[in-house]
């Protein structure tokens, strides 16, 4: 079973992946989601554990699913 840590760090990665592969800037994101840009920059450090809420809405913002937001 996968730790903690390790799983934040995961949707961290998988975050940043799907975001910097559409070209949108983390201030874009963050706004959208209505959280601080630094907020998001822990979130894909993995220094932060996400609500589902907050996942849902940076997902929304991507253009993806939950699921595939998840998917890594």
């Amino acid at each position: 079973m996968i730790d903690k840590k390790d799983l934040q760090i995961a949707v961290g990665k998988r975050i940043k992946k799907l975001r910097e592969g559409k070209k949108i800037e983390q201030q874009d994101v963050a706004a959208a989601c209505n959280i601080e840009k630094s907020n998001l920059s822990r979130i894909e450090a993995g220094n932060t554990n996400p609500t589902i809420y907050t996942l849902s809405k940076i997902a929304d913002k991507l253009s993806v699913s939950l699921s595939e937001l998840l998917d890594f």
